[in-house]
């Protein structure tokens, strides 16, 4: 397999994150992390040009590598630092996962979809990238590896999860876009050491809908 990353895909690259400034992302950290993560690689060749323009595309199993403007919105939402214990709630094309290792992070990534799961796991390898990768219910958590600094939720959830919560070091932050199925607000979640929940809502973004037992 010919993995390529060439001086014009690091030109698109590089417009891509101009558009991305132009919107309102200002976490340096993550326009680095998006310039060092070759995102064409996730898509068929025959589909290249639309790698680096702002916008989900399919990636087969019902589901979408998801736009590169949520990546950046929701990645800067989580703040997150070097050695951070990040779930990821949604595996898919594996390009967030990248993007949350390149920052630092130990990533453990779970995916509903058997196909996914398995080709992802397979795949980010072969561009030295190294995750935990788990099958499974991601809307009920993972305990193993629980307690995480972090937890993003890449699909619409009904509602936020309790057992995502719970599964929250103290000061640790859970980002999630809550809605229906049509349109969802992006939610950040940060369990304080009293206990207590501080719960801050953002824009409206459309993700596919969150499988599982806490899902749709």
């Amino acid at each position: 397999m010919l993995l390529e990353d060439s001086y014009r895909h690091k030109g698109l690259r590089r417009n891509l994150l101009h558009q991305l400034q132009r919107k309102g992302i200002r976490d340096k950290n993550v326009l680095e992390a998006m310039m060092k993560v070759p995102r064409h690689l996730f898509f068929e060749k025959a589909f290249l040009e639309h790698a680096y323009q702002d916008k989900a595309f399919p990636i087969g199993e019902g589901q979408t590598i998801s736009q590169p403007y949520t990546v950046a919105f929701q990645t800067s939402l989580l703040e997150i630092e070097k050695g951070d214990v990040v779930l990821e709630i949604g595996t898919g094309s594996g390009y967030q996962t990248c993007i949350l290792l390149e920052l630092g992070a130990k990533v453990y990534t779970i995916e509903f979809n058997k196909v996914l799961y398995g080709n992802t796991r397979q795949f980010l390898p072969q561009l030295n990238y190294f995750a935990n990768f788990i099958h499974g219910d991601g809307s009920m958590g993972y305990r193993p590896a629980a307690p995480y600094n972090k937890i993003l939720v890449t699909a619409g959830a009904p509602s936020v999860p309790l057992a995502l919560i719970e599964q929250l070091k103290d000061n640790g932050m859970l980002v999630i876009p809550v809605g229906d199925n049509r349109t969802q607000k992006m939610i950040r979640v940060t369990r304080l050491p009293d206990k207590r929940l501080k719960k801050e809502e953002f824009d409206n973004f459309s993700f596919v809908p969150l499988l599982g037992k806490f899902g749709w």
